[in-house]
C-alpha cells in the first residue's frame, strides 16, 4: 500500500496536509493538531521531509510525543487516528485529525495558549474578530441588526468593491474598531457577508446564495 503515501506526497503540503521530518517538540506539533482540528481537518505525515523525500520516523519516542502533544498541550484534547505505513523499508506515521466542533488552543512560543487555524500550508493564530464570530455563531440567542449609517456604508462599499478589511472599514466609515467589529461579526453571523482568511489578512465580502 505504499502507493497511498506516494499519492499523498505528490499533492505537496496544503491546507489539509503537512509533512514533518521528525517530531522534536510536542508543543510545536500541538499547534499543528489544533490548526487542523479548528479548520478543515487534515493529515500529518511524520517521517517525510518538506521536499517530499521519505526519511522514516527516527524513533518510537515520536509516537509518544504526538500523544503528549494531544493530551498535554491541546486544550481541549485533539482526537486523532494514527496509522503506520512501511514505504521502501522506512516507516511513515500518518496522523489523521478530524475537523472539530470545538475551538482548540495550543501554546505559542511564549507558552501563551492561542487558537490556531490552518491557512494554505501554514498554521497561524486566529484573528480576534474570528474568535468573536465563532463565539456568536455558537450563541443560541438571535442577532439583532439595525441598519444605521455605518451598516449601510458597509453594504454600499461591498456592492462597489470586492472586499473590505476591518482596518479599511474603520478608516472609511470613520468609526472605532469596537463598533466596526460588532457590525462585521453580526453581518457574518446572519450570512449577509462572509469572511475570507489569508496568511496575511482577514477580508470580508458580500455573501452570495451560490457560496454554499
Amino acid at each position: 500500500m505504499s502507493h497511498y503515501i506516494h499519492k499523498l506526497i505528490e499533492e505537496g503540503e496544503h491546507q489539509m496536509l503537512d509533512f514533518k521530518f521528525e517530531i522534536s517538540d510536542s508543543k510545536k506539533i500541538a499547534r499543528s493538531l489544533v490548526a487542523f482540528a479548528n479548520t478543515d481537518g487534515g493529515r500529518l505525515l511524520i517521517g517525510v521531509k518538506d521536499n517530499g523525500v521519505i526519511s522514516g520516523i527516527r524513533s518510537e519516542e515520536e509516537k509518544h510525543m504526538i500523544q503528549a502533544a494531544s493530551e498535554m498541550y491541546c486544550n481541549p484534547i485533539v482526537k486523532y487516528q494514527a496509522k503506520e505505513w512501511v514505504v521502501n523499508g522506512k516507516t511513515v506515521l500518518e496522523i489523521i485529525v478530524p475537523r472539530s466542533k470545538n475551538k482548540h488552543k495550543a501554546p505559542d512560543h511564549n507558552n501563551l495558549y492561542k487558537v490556531y487555524i490552518r491557512v494554505k500550508d501554514q498554521n497561524i493564530v486566529a484573528d480576534s474578530i474570528l474568535l468573536k464570530i465563532w463565539k456568536n455563531q455558537n450563541n443560541k440567542q438571535s442577532v439583532k441588526v439595525t441598519f444605521t449609517e455605518s451598516e449601510m456604508f458597509l453594504l454600499k462599499y461591498l456592492n462597489e468593491n470586492k472586499f473590505i478589511t476591518l482596518k479599511d472599514f474603520v478608516n472609511n466609515a470613520k468609526i472605532n474598531k469596537k463598533e466596526a467589529e460588532r457590525i462585521l461579526v453580526n453581518f457574518t453571523v446572519i450570512n449577509l457577508i462572509k469572511v475570507e482568511i489569508t496568511d496575511k489578512e482577514v477580508f470580508f465580502s458580500l455573501y452570495e446564495d451560490d457560496d454554499e
